[in-house]
């Protein structure tokens, strides 16, 4: 590594976290989460603007290697605190209308994204058109639950129903999502990857039945609210770190491994120990995250968009958009939800952001996607993040009280808790 090229480094890294909190605080100000504003400065940093000068200039090939490597660093520490939000309880929250709205909330997207796969097919496919349908099902069918997280806690509706339920089927459709595709990435892993795979069964058994216990030893005792010693939280890290790496080596996305250690970290029933360890963690991931929606930005290349790619867009964004409104609302309404409140839960989980990003950034690097379609669709889960909260405060200004059957008594009614 070449004098220039340290310097590049640490001035990139300078700019990308300045960028990244500037556009992220504009995003606040807006009305948006700040993750928008983080995503958009990514794609200002591409080749889309200037012909690729910025990026060229800002971003020599000698540094981008180096800058991907921290982005996955950051990745990984992130699903490791999306696994730790998912809460066992959460999952279990409200039995079968969570079920029954998280099958609504991803059916439907996944059926209407499988006749949008065959559709990109004759401009997009890869050679195994299967994984690729499939994959393209998926990628209309994610909910982004840590965005999503923020956006009910910024609007207030955290103690509210809809925030409750919104948050529970997101967490269902998460895991879902995350299963999903590790089953595609498996399918199209090589001779090897089939039997590689089946090693996952044996390893969640391992996380569970051994690494847990062991984890709540090492968690177990002091005040659950006070930050974890430096050595107990190194062991954390680097626990994430070598499952995110042992997912890697069985020829899986090293994020599952990360994912999945954060869901066997054991709370032991208290709250405040698992937001210690997302605090702590989240100091880490705001440092490195920046640099992954530049990396995924640096891929996004614009410049050729025609009547074609609008048209392609286009289709997409109806799809995503009309997949989970409408099959949210549905499955809500069969659950007896109020018409505007089953609207609102369906505007709520069509909220995509860093979740999409990193599916798509998956299919890229496997091979199933191709830049073009790749920087559509990334265009796309901005679109749909961007339009939740205008949308909620149009739908859901004044919220309703709803009733769950058979948990109404264990949630906060939304009318007397916005009051």
């Amino acid at each position: 590594m070449t004098s220039h090229t340290i310097q590049m480094l640490f001035v990139d890294l300078a700019l990308i976290l300045l960028l990244a909190r500037g556009f992220g605080v504009l995003a606040v100000r807006l009305g948006q989460p700040p993750v928008v504003g983080e995503i958009f400065a990514g794609i200002l940093l591409g080749p889309t603007l200037f012909a690729g000068w910025i990026a060229e200039t800002l971003f020599p090939l000698p540094v981008r290697p180096l800058l991907s490597g921290m982005a996955d660093v950051g990745v990984a520490l992130f699903m490791f605190v999306v696994g730790l939000e998912l809460e066992r309880g959460m999952l279990r929250g409200m039995g079968r209308s969570t079920a029954v709205v998280a099958a609504g909330s991803t059916l439907l997207p996944f059926g209407l994204g499988l006749g949008l796969g065959w559709y990109l097919l004759r401009g997009h496919g890869s050679g195994d058109v299967a994984a690729f349908v499939i994959f393209i099902g998926l990628s209309v069918s994610v909910t982004a639950f840590p965005v999503l997280a923020r956006i009910i806690a910024d609007r207030g509706l955290a103690r509210t129903t809809v925030g409750t339920f919104a948050l529970a089927t997101a967490a269902v459709v998460d895991v879902v999502a995350w299963v999903a595709l590790a089953a595609v990435q498996a399918s199209i892993g090589g001779e090897d990857g089939h039997w590689r795979v089946l090693l996952l069964v044996p390893y969640v058994a391992v996380m569970f039945l051994v690494v847990r216990p062991l984890l709540g030893r090492l968690l177990a005792g002091g005040d659950p609210a006070s930050p974890l010693s430096v050595p107990r939280l190194a062991a954390v890290l680097s626990g994430a770190l070598l499952s995110a790496a042992a997912t890697e080596a069985m020829g899986m996305h090293f994020i599952f491994g990360a994912f999945l250690f954060g869901l066997v970290i054991p709370t032991g029933g208290a709250v405040e120990r698992g937001e210690t360890i997302q605090r702590q963690t989240g100091q880490l991931t705001a440092l490195l995250l920046p640099v992954y929606f530049v990396v995924a930005g640096l891929k996004v290349d614009l410049r050729g968009l025609g009547l074609d790619g609008l048209l392609d867009f286009g289709v997409i964004l109806l799809v995503a958009v009309a997949g989970k409104l409408g099959g949210s609302y549905l499955a809500a309404r069969l659950q007896g939800v109020p018409a505007r409140a089953s609207l609102a839960l369906g505007t709520l989980l069509n909220t995509r952001g860093l979740t999409e990003l990193i599916i798509l950034g998956v299919g890229l690097r496997i091979g199933l996607l191709d830049g073009s379609l790749y920087s559509l669709m990334v265009v796309m889960a901005l679109v749909t993040t961007a339009m939740t909260g205008p949308m909620l405060a149009w739908i859901y200004r004044r919220p309703v009280e709803i009733a769950i059957p058979g948990r109404a008594s264990d949630l906060v009614p939304a009318a007397r808790s916005s009051a």
